[in-house]
């Protein structure tokens, strides 16, 4: 939720210091330039620091039209060797009168400074006081960010000044570079579009929120702060005001690449309904980390932290340029109620000993989760970690820890990532064998993922080779076992599309309450090619041969009340396996499982979600049981998604909340 109001108080930040906008025509304009200087003689209030214009001079250039100035070559070259357009600001308009050093300009007004521009329809300028007001239509456009303002007034001798009722489209994806005011030939390029707030359609932008709505009363600039006492943010560019944050009392600051933020209580609203608090406090922006984050959220482990759970990401902290650290404190609701834990053994056991009841202190109310992102030199870094206690008596017990360190490298002319990766327990989920641990790992994997398109056809490729040492579960007993394991995998899956209803329109409008992007209808094949490879250090291997075929038919488009989208599908697998493992975690213990996928709209955005994995290896002991299972029920909207879901096969489970991205 940071970065939903991050990316408002950037817009904001943009909305001041560069200025853009375009008419539709541009003739017979009176211009008035002014050229601005850095040099010694200018006042010391106006350093490179400040984002807004150093002191104005005028000059005694006066030219009759836009027109002619292009024209004249001399002129031009005169001006281009004299002045850039960094240090100018030019104002253009049809109508120009000056009276007591005051500046009056009218009709399609376009203001120009640093290649940003503002169109207005009224513009006064008082060349002595260096204050100019501007009202009527006033659009601005600042690279990728878009601004509608219905009155603007700046001293530019003191750097302060006022936006008033204003309205913003923001890009975040280019927000803090075009914050840094470096774009070039914006203004020749631009000014043949006029860009409008207001869109009746929409294209989806998978995977994250790219594009925002802001709105304030009022926007106040004071040198390099920018504040105000309310504004509105909304992932939702059809304004229907399914989802926005009120933010309250927010000031917002540059520095370099960042961008400083602070504010108090703040408000999440659904529908224009529900309203949820929420905190934001002190924040420092980066340029590279504006993914969206739900700060807040409930979850549920029975196994490691006895069920219930209530988790609170907090502020990243920089560790270096682009390293970050992450922490999540959480308070373990259904444990500290209970009075009792059952996820540790007893004292003084081995860590693979049977789990018993064990009594709680305060230290055992609360757990931890945090992680380090980011990279050093060109490795991609990960390392996460997991205090489920913080009871000293349960520390080998209550703390597990992974870390990776990657990057890309070219290997037989093509992308490959090469890793390298250490755990200390680790709990993987096998099948049929159920939860098995890793009490350490190191190693190396080299792996390439690619995906591609022929015709009808979506193939997904996957493949891996690594290396590494294990101490784990061993397969037949509860002991530890040591042992080098090395492995070869590959895999294809295919989507083959046999009938398919095309969508009129890859463009969202009011008419999709319930979706981000419309329904890809059809019926659909889908195929799965497995081939794996691991070897131990004792000699033992394992290989199989997986392959596997089944249907998947997706009908309606989720726009009706009722039960109007509907997904299923069944991918069986068959696997061919000779050898076996000398752990339990890698084991292929069920040689036939079947996936099935039942997705439901239910009434208007209830969305009934449901994956679970048969056992159909009739030589196992759990045959026709469920080995994996997966159930839940989204609120599904155009701007957001609210889920709860829960995990039978191993007791987890949570809430999910996410916001879909427009452009």
């Amino acid at each position: 939720m940071n970065n939903c109001k991050i990316q408002k108080l950037i817009s904001f930040c943009l909305l001041f210091s560069n200025i853009v906008i375009f008419p539709a025509e541009i003739l017979a304009f009176n211009v008035e330039k002014f050229h601005l200087y850095n040099q010694k003689h200018v006042d010391k209030r106006f350093s490179d620091n400040n984002l807004l214009l150093p002191k104005i001079f005028r000059t005694n250039h006066l030219s009759a039209s836009l027109q002619n100035i292009i024209a004249s070559d001399n002129r031009k070259n005169i001006d281009e060797r004299t002045f850039s357009s960094d240090n100018e600001l030019l104002i253009e308009s049809k109508v120009q009168s000056e009276k007591d050093n005051v500046l009056y300009a009218e009709g399609n007004v376009i203001v120009k400074y640093k290649n940003n521009i503002l169109k207005a329809d009224n513009l006064i300028y008082n060349k002595k006081t260096k204050e100019a007001k501007a009202e009527g239509n006033i659009q601005l456009m600042i690279n990728n960010q878009i601004f509608e303002v219905e009155k603007v007034e700046y001293d530019f001798s003191r750097n302060k000044g006022k936006f008033k009722n204003i309205k913003g489209l923001i890009n975040i994806e280019s927000i803090i570079s075009d914050f840094n005011f470096r774009s070039e030939d914006i203004y020749r390029s631009s000014l043949s579009i006029i860009k409008k707030i207001e869109r009746e359609k929409v294209v989806f932008t998978p995977n994250k929120v790219a594009n925002w709505l802001f709105s304030a009363e009022e926007l106040e600039i004071n040198e390099s702060k920018w504040s105000s006492k309310k504004v509105f943010l909304s992932n939702d560019l059809l304004a229907a005001n399914q989802i926005k944050f009120q933010f309250n009392d927010f000031e917002i600051s540059p520095y370099k690449e960042k961008l400083r933020l602070n504010s108090k209580i703040n408000y999440l609203i659904f529908e224009d309904k529900l309203i949820i608090p929420f905190w934001i406090g002190n924040r420092t922006i980066f340029k590279d980390r504006f993914d969206f984050q739900n700060r807040w959220n409930i979850s549920y482990d029975l196994i490691n932290k006895d069920g219930y759970f209530l988790a609170r990401k907090l502020n990243s902290i920089q560790l270096k340029d682009k390293l970050f650290l992450n922490i999540e404190p959480q308070f373990l609701l259904q444990r500290t109620l209970k009075g009792n834990t059952r996820s540790f053994v007893q004292k003084n056991y081995p860590i693979n000993s049977p789990r018993v009841e064990r009594e709680i202190s305060l230290s055992d109310y609360f757990a931890l989760s945090s992680s380090i992102e980011g990279s050093i030199q060109n490795w991609d870094v990960e390392i996460t970690k997991e205090l489920n206690s913080f009871d000293l008596d349960k520390f080998a017990n209550a703390f597990r820890t992974k870390a990776e360190f990657s990057k890309e490298i070219t290997l037989f002319n093509d992308i490959f990532v090469n890793r390298i990766f250490g755990a200390y327990r680790e709990r993987i989920w096998n099948g049929s064998i159920g939860e098995s641990e890793i009490l350490r790992a190191y190693g190396w994997k080299l792996d390439k993922a690619n995906s591609w398109r022929n015709g009808l056809t979506d193939f997904n490729q996957f493949i891996t080779i690594g290396l590494g040492n294990y101490k784990a579960e061993e397969l037949k007993t509860p002991n530890f076992l040591d042992s080098y394991k090395g492995s070869i995998s590959y895999q294809l899956n295919q989507k083959i599309t046999l009938k398919k209803k095309n969508t009129k329109t890859d463009f969202i409008d009011q008419s999709y309450e319930y979706i981000p992007a419309p329904i890809k209808r059809g019926i659909f094949l889908n195929t799965n090619l497995i081939a794996n490879y691991n070897f131990y250090e004792n000699g033992n291997y394992q290989r199989y041969f997986g392959i596997g075929f089944g249907p998947e038919i997706i009908f309606g488009d989720f726009k009706r009340k009722y039960f109007d989208y509907t997904r299923i599908a069944a991918r069986p697998l068959y696997r061919f396996k000779s050898g076996n493992s000398l752990f339990k975690f890698d084991q292929i213990s069920e040689n036939f499982i079947l996936d099935l996928i039942f997705d439901q709209q239910l009434i208007g955005p209830l969305l009934l979600k449901s994956k679970v994995t048969l056992n159909l290896d009739n030589a196992s002991d759990k045959y026709g049981e469920f080995i994996y299972s997966n159930i839940g029920i989204n609120l599904k909207k155009r701007s957001y998604s609210l889920g709860i879901f829960y995990q039978p096969h191993n007791q987890a489970g949570g809430i999910r909340f996410s916001l879909n991205g427009f452009k």
